[in-house]
């Protein structure tokens, strides 16, 4: 039973034990009111609906959407929850980086300072600030609070596409077009080593939750597993038949899942070369973005068939499959789909300009 099938059920009981609410249609200017985390709990088809910014509408349908993020005029290519789960971040096409309240959807900030699309982003560790990437070569650091900017690091020649940083937020890894991957210096943005064992574009990256490995997906379809203090090489994965365009890190480190071009999602153990666990083939389009629930037992990808599909990591059986947007899930980008710190929702961009908030 897909996800539209099962809310059908679960909203005939939802809207029998509770009231519906108006949807409100507020005006821009209008007055923001907030949302209440008991009504959050109530459930989708009794979900209270107060107004708010023109930015966000939100949606009483049998799906589980809890809301729409429309403060982008662009496609989005990434989104991200804070470390604490109180605020998202977006970024797109529009070239801005835009910061917004994780339960109300009510706009807090953009960011301004890119030249061209803004294809990745981060959170730092203590959630103090946010990495975006860009296709105009930047990877800018902002200050989570103001949204000003506090620095440019410069090391690529070509458009950034993956961005993440050390579990202990003292460097940053950046990957892109020029087939590097380069760490360097959070605080002085020094380079500190660039990493050159692809042979083409790297448009997915991640660190270890350790700290000590960084693993690369390159568009030759192989994913280089090194280490991220000396650069040395631990393992290479073959198992992708085209571009690998997304990957993740379990959180408890023993696994990673990359998925890509040949519509599939593999996940593995970097600690045995080859060893692939499960093959995912739930997608009929490419594979642009993956996510590790918490706890690590359910993965989310995200397609250009326009669906997120929700799967045991253990197992590959396809638990949901999310059907609320109309357009491709964040293509050409790495970090179009998020988990909430607390496993409970899921924000997912598009190229159709939103992003939804939704509990999986």
């Amino acid at each position: 039973m897909d996800l539209k099938e099962n809310q059908s059920v679960q909203g005939d009981l939802a809207l029998a034990a509770a009231p519906q609410q108006p949807v409100s249609h507020p005006e821009p200017g209008s007055k923001k009111r907030g949302v209440s985390r008991r009504s959050l709990l109530i459930g989708v088809a009794g979900l209270a609906v107060a107004g708010g910014a023109a930015w966000f509408s939100r949606s009483l349908s049998r799906s589980a959407t809890l809301y729409t993020y429309r403060g982008h005029s662009g496609p989005v290519k990434g989104v991200g929850w804070s470390p604490d789960g109180r605020r998202i971040a977006s970024a797109g096409d529009d070239r801005t980086v835009q910061v917004w309240d994780a339960l109300s959807g009510a706009h807090v900030l953009t960011c301004r300072g890119h030249t061209a699309g803004v294809l990745a982003l981060a959170w730092s560790p203590d959630g103090r600030s946010l990495a975006s990437a860009g296709a105009d070569g930047l990877v800018l650091i902002w200050d989570a609070a103001s949204g000003h900017q506090v620095a440019a690091y410069r090391g690529h020649s070509g458009p950034v596409k993956g961005v993440g940083w050390s579990p202990d937020g003292q460097r940053i890894v950046s990957a892109g077009d020029d087939r590097t991957v380069q760490i360097w210096d959070s605080a002085t943005g020094a380079t500190l080593f660039t990493y050159r064992g692809h042979s083409a574009s790297v448009p997915a990256v991640g660190w270890s939750p350790d700290g000590t490995r960084i693993a690369s997906g390159c568009v030759d379809s192989i994913v280089q597993v090194w280490d991220a203090t000396t650069g040395a090489d631990v393992l290479s994965y073959h198992h992708q038949t085209s571009s690998v365009f997304a990957l993740a890190w379990a959180p408890d480190g023993q696994r990673i899942v990359s998925a890509g071009a040949d519509f599939t999602a593999q996940v593995w153990r970097p600690a045995a070369i080859d060893q692939t666990l499960v093959f995912y083939r739930g997608h009929t389009g490419v594979l642009v973005a993956v996510a590790w629930s918490p706890d690590g037992t359910r993965i989310a990808s995200g397609s250009q068939d326009s669906t997120v599909q929700v799967w045991d990591s253990a197992s590959g059986d396809t638990l949901l499959t999310y059907r609320g947007h109309d357009h491709w899930i964040g293509s050409a980008t790495t970090n179009a789909v998020a988990w909430s710190p607390d496993g409970n929702s899921i924000a997912s961009a598009s190229d159709d300009q939103t992003v939804q908030v939704w509990q999986p």
